[in-house]
């Protein structure tokens, strides 16, 4: 249990403070907060909350986009969110193409250009800025950074502590190059995140995941190649799925601490 963290989204119709107060019932050490409900709850209520239940704050969900028109101002927040909930990781996720382009190399030089404009402020506030690459299904609309080495390729440009990477196991586990990626991110993996990968993906394919031990992911070698690497830090456990979704939130709850207990230690 001591690196269980329990990310929001794997309980998404659950209201922040009572996914809170639940975890921190159930002995969860750890969870995993998206700026949605934090915003809709307040920052600062929010920050109270977790620190008066003990909770840390393992990551914040999410900033990038950097094709949207107003992505400075948002990330900007989103740093100063990070910080105010004493997070030192804040999720990446870098955009696709923008409107009616056909230039991926294009779009990952904007990423390069984003971060560099973005790490002054990242750096002053402790917060990491954790690059996480996405399966290359989503290229096109969510994310040009398409595995983890391209996503190294980016936050090797940038110190250690301030640009680093997210290791999540569903948009990571089908690269042959995975574990060797693993072993030269060491100190720059930022965050690592767990779900399972099922078939046949359902229409909405960002919700064909599953908890651990579900699919088809060997979960528990991914695990032992981050903490060969040198990760010790929490183990996120984070479900897009919507039948998963329907269940009251402590019932979920109590399904990942079971999958994770099982399937990661």
């Amino acid at each position: 249990m001591a690196r269980f963290s329990f990310n929001q989204a794997t309980a998404k119709h659950w209201p922040l403070a009572e996914a809170v107060s639940g975890c921190a019932a159930a002995g969860v050490p750890g969870i995993g907060l998206w700026r949605e409900p934090v915003q809709e709850y307040g920052l600062a209520r929010t920050a109270k909350l977790v620190r008066d239940t003990g909770l840390t704050v393992t990551s914040l969900c999410r900033g990038g986009f950097f094709t949207a028109d107003d992505w400075r101002d948002d990330n900007r927040r989103a740093i100063e969110e990070a910080a105010t909930l004493g997070t030192s990781v804040l999720v990446l996720v870098s955009g696709g193409l923008p409107a009616g382009s056909r230039d991926v190399d294009g779009a990952r030089r904007r990423v390069v250009d984003a971060l560099a404009e973005l790490t002054p402020e990242a750096a002053a506030a402790g917060v990491t800025l954790a690059v996480e690459p996405l399966h290359p299904m989503f290229c096109a609309d969510r994310c040009v950074i398409a595995t983890l080495g391209q996503a190294l390729d980016l936050a090797e440009r940038f110190p250690p502590g301030v640009v680093g990477v997210v290791v999540d196991t569903y948009h990571v586990w089908w690269d042959d190059t995975v574990h060797d990626q693993i072993a030269r991110a060491g100190e720059r993996i930022a965050a690592f995140q767990v779900a399972d990968w099922v078939t046949p993906l359902p229409a909405g394919v960002l919700l064909g995941r599953a908890l651990p031990g579900e699919g088809c992911i060997d979960l528990r070698r991914l695990r032992e190649a981050v903490d060969a690497a040198g990760y010790t830090g929490p183990i996120e456990v984070e479900v897009f799925d919507a039948t998963l979704w329907s269940r009251p939130g402590p019932e979920i709850l109590t399904a990942t601490l079971r999958s994770y207990l099982t399937h990661l230690p």
